[in-house]
């Protein structure tokens, strides 16, 4: 992934400047000449308002320097590049493709920032349809710094909200008039009478009247002159669930049961979740001028590529967008990743010509990667294993090209099916005094200091438990690192029972046998002791079911961590690992006491750069994947790759490699795999055992997100699925595998 360029401003009273690096120069750029845009700094005397200009002269070259090769400052600019890659991939609605949801957001922003000024130079007011839910965050955000740092105003907007929870209280924590005032309007200088957001706390028999009422607003206002729109994993578009007819206005809605459960960690219980909602109609939405729908990560995927690529379906609600004649998917990489156009873009186009959109198609010419990748999908499509695929199945599916590096299916077949074979290995850590030519891992040194860095006190068992168990058996210096407590996974009846027990202890044994178990004379319990551990229970258990003291709380969910941790020692201890190799970093950005985390800081990198600067690994194992339905994941791996980055330049690190797991809800692609671990009957008992130590996410999952299994069978169907895959692809036959993708810094 690359790098976002960094622009800085040099401000002076004679002549002020935007500037970056490239390619070790210094770049000055005095105005917006280069970008057709009338920003011209240098020309304003008003020192502030220079400033100003600055500010946006400074977004412009970064939108332009970091969003595409291209001048795609407006998404409305590479509009026939679009409609041409549309139709080579056949999708039924256009799509933008963005390197990082950051960078998508920022372009999103600066679309709606430019129909604001638009408008206000017309005099007009400009009516926006507003989202809610993870994905508009960053686009609100972006926002905020813009009418901060670059004056953009607010005065002219009329807002009109998709939905509202009903019944929901506007004050609720869950309630979308708290998010949207959260993230955007007490940010901005918005006229309060201009919201307009559907009321959860009306009297039902109002409801109509209420509906009625919203939808007279946006018609009197002109109409939505810009709708934003997140899509849920069934499709669904506000709260119009799948079966949503076109015709359908605002309206009260039942909340599909998927959409429920998809919520319930917010609402700490699905039982929590309302069952009703009142949201804008699909025919509502469909009469905004413009339309950019938003989707961010793997988990988004299936429903995008029904969206996109599919017939239009009533049951896929956001389907329906694609009779609109002004409509957007603005994507990341992840989100796209079940598209043609990067699943098999070989299929509609010759992928040795470089497209203009750089990340339209991650897929560009025969190389030994992409070779790897088309061969499997052809494998898998045809239900062949790899050895039998003939040049005919090569022809027919638009991989002749690969013909001209290697002769035939044949040798191709060959070259792909020794790939796959030298990515599986017994010994993680490198096997000692063999040859290492075709090994994922070097041989040298025959003892490796290994650092697992595990997100959740659970994901290393979880993700890499066989593995983990091997790198200890095999004789390595493993050392684990848990970067966050994971306590908001511990729920309120655990806490109970483990003070329950306390009770128990306290009440049930005498002091004479409680001091025969302590083996330090100076230790000997007291009646005073007996009487805390009873009181420590009652009240606790007042605490937790009557209303919530939020600073009493707080102690109580750094009991939950105690709890994890805890837990984790056991299973390090089961695996063979001492307590002065276990390292609880207690990552800041995560110690909010609520769902929603803090952003990555500097001490947060800080904190992970040490230990491995400490530490100096030969490996380093960390959780690679996207799919933590609460970023924590995400973060994490952030934190990591910022201390890499800090620290490559030492000589340890020229020998460190690093190798990227997959967490509890997706394994990795098989053509993204580097090296996968068998794993015997035995180990994957072993693994099932670790994971039991983790007690407290036992039977009952708090965040089970999409998938209600438990973490052990999730752990188990996934590796078994893996080694179910390698096998029907020719090679060998095992049971289960874990696998791992390396990242090259």
């Amino acid at each position: 992934m690359s790098h976002m360029i960094q622009v800085k401003i040099n401000f002076n009273k004679e002549r002020s400047f935007c500037y970056y690096n490239k390619k070790g120069k210094r770049i000055r750029v005095y105005n917006g000449n280069n970008f057709n845009q009338n920003l011209f700094p240098n020309k304003e005397k008003n020192l502030d308002k220079r400033k100003s200009l600055l500010n946006q002269l400074k977004t412009l070259i970064e939108n332009n320097l970091n969003y595409s090769s291209q001048k795609d400052y407006n998404l409305n600019e590479d509009t026939r590049d679009i409609f041409y890659e549309q139709s080579i991939f056949k999708e039924r609605v256009p799509v933008k493709l963005f390197e990082h949801p950051k960078i998508g957001s920022k372009s999103v922003a600066l679309e709606i920032a430019n129909l604001i000024r638009d408008k206000q130079s017309k005099g007009k007011s400009c009516v926006l349809g507003l989202a809610t839910g993870s994905s508009p965050i960053s686009i609100y955000s972006e926002l905020v710094r813009m009418h901060k740092e670059e004056k953009l105003s607010f005065h002219n907007v009329i807002t009109f909200n998709l939905d509202e929870y009903f019944p929901m209280q506007p004050n609720s924590r869950n309630s979308y008039h708290k998010f949207m005032f959260d993230f955007l309007f007490d940010h901005i200088d918005i006229q309060k009478k201009n919201i307009n957001i559907p009321r959860g706390d009306l009297n039902p028999s109002n409801i109509e009247s209420h509906c009625v009422d919203f939808e007279n607003k946006i018609k009197f206002a002109g109409g939505l002159d810009f709708q934003l729109l997140g899509i849920g994993r069934n499709g669904h578009i506000g709260f119009n669930e799948p079966g949503s007819i076109e015709s359908s206005i605002t309206r009260k809605v039942k909340i599909e049961e998927t959409t429920r459960f998809d919520a319930a960690d917010e609402f700490a219980g699905i039982e929590n979740v309302p069952k009703d909602a009142i949201s804008m109609g699909i025919k509502t939405i469909l009469k905004a001028k413009r339309i950019i729908l938003v989707a961010w990560g793997d988990s988004k995927s299936n429903i995008i590529k029904k969206s996109v690529e599919e017939k239009i379906n009533e049951l896929v609600p956001a389907s329906l967008l694609q009779s609109h004649h002004n409509c957007i998917f603005i994507l990341d990489k992840e989100s796209a990743s079940s598209l043609n156009r990067i699943r098999c873009p070989w299929v509609y186009t010759n992928i040795n010509k470089k497209p203009k959109n750089k990340i339209s198609s991650s897929i560009v010419g025969w190389s030994n990667i992409n070779i790897k990748k088309a061969v499997i999908w052809l494998s898998l499509k045809k239900k062949k294993p790899i050895l039998q695929l003939t040049d005919e199945d090569y022809n027919e599916n638009g991989m002749g090209g690969i013909f001209k590096i290697n002769k035939s299916a044949y040798d191709t077949n060959i070259h792909v099916f020794n790939m796959l074979q030298h990515s599986i290995t017994g010994w993680p850590g490198g096997k000692p005094n063999s040859d290492d030519s075709q090994r994922p891992e070097r041989s040298k040194p025959n003892k490796k200091r290994i650092l697992i860095f595990s997100p959740h006190p659970d994901d290393d068992v979880i993700s890499m438990g066989g593995t983990f168990s091997r790198l200890v058996n095999q004789g390595h210096d493993v050392h684990v690192a848990y970067q966050t407590s994971g306590n908001i996974a511990v729920s309120d009846e655990k806490v109970l029972e483990v003070a329950e027990l306390m009770k128990r202890l306290s009440v049930s044994l005498s002091i004479t046998e409680l001091d025969r178990l302590m083996t330090d004379e100076k230790n000997k319990l007291e009646k005073n002791h007996i009487i805390w551990g009873t009181n420590f229970h009652d009240n606790l258990k007042g605490l937790l079911t009557e209303k919530i003291d939020i600073d009493r709380y707080s102690i109580v969910n750094k009991i939950k961590g105690i709890i994890r941790k805890s837990e984790a020692l056991q299973a390090c201890k089961y695996i063979g690992i001492e307590k002065d190799k276990i390292y609880n970093l207690d990552m800041p950005f995560y110690q909010t006491g609520k769902i929603k985390k803090n952003d990555l800081s500097s001490l947060d990198i800080k904190i992970v750069q040490n230990l491995i600067n400490r530490i100096k690994p030969h490996q380093i194992f960390a959780a690679g994947d996207l799919s933590d339905p609460h970023g924590t994941h995400r973060i994490c791996l952030r934190s990591i790759y910022n201390s890499i980055n800090n620290l490559k330049s030492k000589s340890f690190m020229r020998n460190c490699y690093v190798w990227l797991y997959s967490g509890a809800w997706d394994e990795w692609k098989i053509d993204e795999i580097d090296m996968v671990v068998p794993l015997s009957p035995k180990q994957i008992l072993k693994k099932r055992m670790a994971i039991y130590k983790h007690l407290s996410q036992k039977d009952v999952v708090i965040f089970p997100g999409q998938d209600k299994r438990e973490f052990w069978q999730r752990a188990e169907d996934r590796n078994k699925n893996t080694a179910e895959l390698f096998s029907e692809l020719g090679l060998a036959k095992y049971g289960a595998m874990e696998a791992f993708k390396r990242y090259h810094f």
